[in-house]
């Protein structure tokens, strides 16, 4: 069997990365495609996988649509090249079309209801469309929907041990409080026209009383922020997130991540209250809060942080939600083997 996964995402890297190894291992062939945006490539450099580079990351959706229209070409011609029985990536238009030309089998995954003109173009030429159960949209017939999310893919205990020598490099201990804030930087076509966190510098100053505030950022920081900015090898802030006190950010897969390892989330977004798995993270297992006013989770923010026990207490209802759920990856990797033996009608 050979597969070929294309990335939009550094997020994305994760997503595939030990469904990659296991079908390595179990004596198949991968190659990844990827766009050039944040740390995508220095992820891909670091976990030493096959790789080509098709496109950099447009902003505003008429560059985007002419990245998309070029990446489908190139994908196209890399496609036919390798001849992968199936291609697969997260609400991804070029593989959808990619397979659907050469009349390959097409594997797509989402978990964003409002990606309304992602899915327009990726949904209907997609073989089966993998869902979480907590997307709240009804695809039809192609739908498939798992049980978990696509972050316990990578952060499942089965997969993910955090490193505790991590914090040594940065001069911290594991009783050290940390706060972690995450600014993206709104440039995926269905970011256009949104926002997120509109009061980074006195958020900074008041969250900086009660721990060491680390700012990652795919933005351009106010100077007075540069001096917060964290540098570390991009598969090492999960690690970051699993030790801290708190995130807060705007960005969403962040927010996520940082709820399944059991730390306080906060997410800020225009577009909170959109997605089926924010939703249940907030209202089921308690483990995030979103808001869409920056002053109300500033608010939050410190009421957690005010609570000695909050770190433990997230720890418990993290604990939960891992018996609740599956293991994503396991459950990708069957399916894979399964679609390798179809032929696409």
């Amino acid at each position: 069997m050979k597969v070929l996964v294309d990335i939009g995402h550094p997020a994305h890297v994760h997503f595939y990365k030990n469904i990659a190894w296991a079908v390595e291992k179990n004596g198949h062939d991968v190659l990844f495609t990827a766009r050039e945006k944040d740390v995508t490539v220095d992820l891909l450099d670091s976990y030493g996988f096959k790789y080509e580079v098709i496109s950099k990351m447009g902003t505003g959706k008429g560059n985007l649509m002419k990245e998309w229209a070029g990446r489908d070409l190139k994908l196209l011609k890399i496609a036919h090249k390798f001849n992968p029985d199936i291609l697969t990536g997260i609400l991804n238009p070029c593989v959808a079309h990619v397979a659907w030309l050469m009349r390959k089998r097409s594997l797509i995954f989402t978990d964003t209801e409002h990606a309304k003109f992602a899915n327009c173009v990726t949904l209907p030429f997609a073989d089966m469309v993998f869902t979480p159960t907590s997307y709240n949209r009804d695809i039809g017939m192609k739908q498939a929907r798992y049980n978990g999310y696509q972050e316990l893919a990578y952060l499942h205990p089965a997969y993910f041990h955090p490193d505790p020598a991590f914090l040594s490099s940065l001069d911290l201990d594991e009783n050290e409080r940390i706060i972690v804030l995450r600014f993206v930087s709104w440039g995926a076509s269905h970011d256009v026209g949104q926002h997120g966190v509109t009061n980074k510098l006195e958020m900074v100053r008041e969250l900086e009383k009660y721990g060491k505030v680390f700012i990652t950022s795919e933005q351009e920081l106010e100077p007075e922020l540069e001096r917060y900015k964290i540098h570390l090898r991009p598969e090492k802030l999960h690690d970051l997130l699993y030790y801290a006190s708190l995130y807060l950010g705007d960005g969403g897969t962040t927010a996520v991540e940082s709820a399944i390892l059991g730390t306080p989330s906060i997410y800020v977004s225009s577009l909170a209250g959109t997605m089926g798995n924010f939703t249940e993270l907030e209202e089921k297992y308690g483990l995030m809060y979103c808001f869409k006013d920056s002053g109300q989770a500033l608010q939050k923010a410190v009421e957690i942080l005010n609570n000695k026990q909050a770190k433990q207490e997230w720890g418990r209802k993290k604990d939960q939600l891992i018996r609740d759920k599956i293991d994503v990856t396991g459950f990708i990797v069957e399916h894979l083997g399964l679609m390798s033996g179809q032929a696409r009608k």
